[in-house]
């Protein structure tokens, strides 16, 4: 593989420099931190990006995306991550909109598509319930056939974003009779529709991102199923394979990482920084070789999207290393910060550094567990490529 950039890559990243200094401003990224400002401040900035036609990197250009290469994609990811800007949220962009465009009509694709693409609809995923998490083919919640509509019943839980969500995408049941993931069928759910409730849950890290979604007799137009019904499973896979990719987020890792050195050369213990500690330095170096050796799979994987290809088992490799490397950084963090992230409380309370860390590494705990559990990816992996 050949890593070196050529000189229209290297104008290219000097283009997404400017463009990122000039519009993402102080003021924005200080909404964008804010959680009871952070869904405005993100869509403002996912607006300036469709303006400048940047929004939807790996969809094809016939739908909306940019038309670049994974080397102009890779760019464009890494100095977003180094501006310390969230990337785009998934649910719209990278999950249920190369669903649509895959696997939609033509009426679903007009209609639902080009709201994705301006960040005029939010979207979130109603896939995890109560009783079905990584083994989603045991979910329950039901969709019963009358007339034009299905009437759906049932419950999701871990909804991220349900709170501020213009339409759902769903799996849902819809027949019991066969085997499990053949009753599965795909709707598209407006969550304005009757019958639909949304409880928050509160996680430990003293955040509301997560809901549970509750549907009682809730009608669904038929014209909203994507694809034929019960064979929405899969439907599910193509979009848990690019959901699994996302997740391994190498270049936000990339930048923690880095934060990491910087901060481990400053916080001083015993008059000595804690880099100068041969071990920590030796963990430090195994994750960030860890880490290398992750963006070059992530490399290969992209060159394989831009060229059609939908992520197999090598997307399960990626969400596994991804979120262990999330994690192992995490865990350094914390040991920097040390006593500091013992402060509980208000967020401006203590040691910001600490408390950041301490919030971070909580939330991080689930990154093994979401988008499939970690276990069950290995599963996926042994019967993919070891046949077993």
């Amino acid at each position: 593989m050949n890593t070196a950039f050529s000189e229209e890559d290297l104008a290219f990243q000097q283009e997404v420099q400017a463009f990122i200094k000039q519009k993402y401003t102080p003021e924005l990224a200080a909404r964008a931190a804010n959680p009871k400002t952070f869904k405005d401040a993100q869509i403002e900035w996912q607006k300036i990006l469709f303006e400048q036609g940047w929004i939807a990197p790996n969809w094809p250009a016939e739908y909306g995306g940019t038309g670049w290469t994974p080397t102009q994609s890779y760019i464009f990811d890494n100095e977003r991550a180094m501006a310390g800007i969230s990337d785009v949220v998934p649910f719209g962009l990278k999950m249920v909109g190369p669903v649509i465009y895959t696997f939609g009509n033509d009426e679903q694709k007009e209609r639902f598509l080009p709201a994705i693409l301006s960040s005029d609809d939010w979207w979130c995923q109603g896939y995890s319930e109560p009783g079905a998490g990584s083994d989603l083919a045991a979910l329950q919640t039901k969709a019963v056939l009358d007339g034009d509509d299905y009437i759906v019943n049932g419950a999701k839980i871990w909804t991220t974003y349900a709170q501020h969500a213009d339409w759902i995408f769903c799996l849902v049941r819809t027949d019991s009779s066969g085997k499990r993931q053949s009753g599965i069928s795909f709707l598209l759910i407006d969550m304005k529709t009757p019958g639909i409730e949304v409880r928050p849950i509160h996680t430990i890290d003293n955040y509301h991102s997560l809901n549970e979604v509750i549907f009682k007799d809730v009608r669904v137009p038929v014209a909203n199923r994507i694809g034929e019904q019960d064979a929405g499973w899969t439907y599910a896979k193509a979009l848990l394979a690019h959901e699994r990719v996302s997740i391994a987020e190498v270049a936000n890792s990339k930048r923690n990482l880095a934060e990491v050195k910087k901060l481990a050369q400053q916080e001083v213990n015993g008059g000595q920084t804690l880099y100068s500690d041969t071990a920590f330095r030796s963990r430090l170096a195994e994750t960030e070789i860890e880490l290398m050796a992750l963006e070059y799979t992530e490399l290969r994987v992209l060159a394989s999207v831009s060229r059609g290809e939908t992520p197999g088992p090598e997307s399960s490799l990626l969400k596994i290393k991804g979120t262990e490397i999330q994690q192992a950084i995490q865990e350094l963090r914390m040991q920097i910060a040390g006593y500091y992230c013992g402060v509980l409380g208000q967020d401006d309370i203590g040691h910001e550094f600490g408390s950041a860390a301490r919030q971070a590494y909580m939330y991080g705990r689930a990154a093994s567990i979401y988008g499939g559990s970690n276990e069950v990816q290995r599963n996926v992996i042994a019967r993919a490529v070891l046949r077993v």
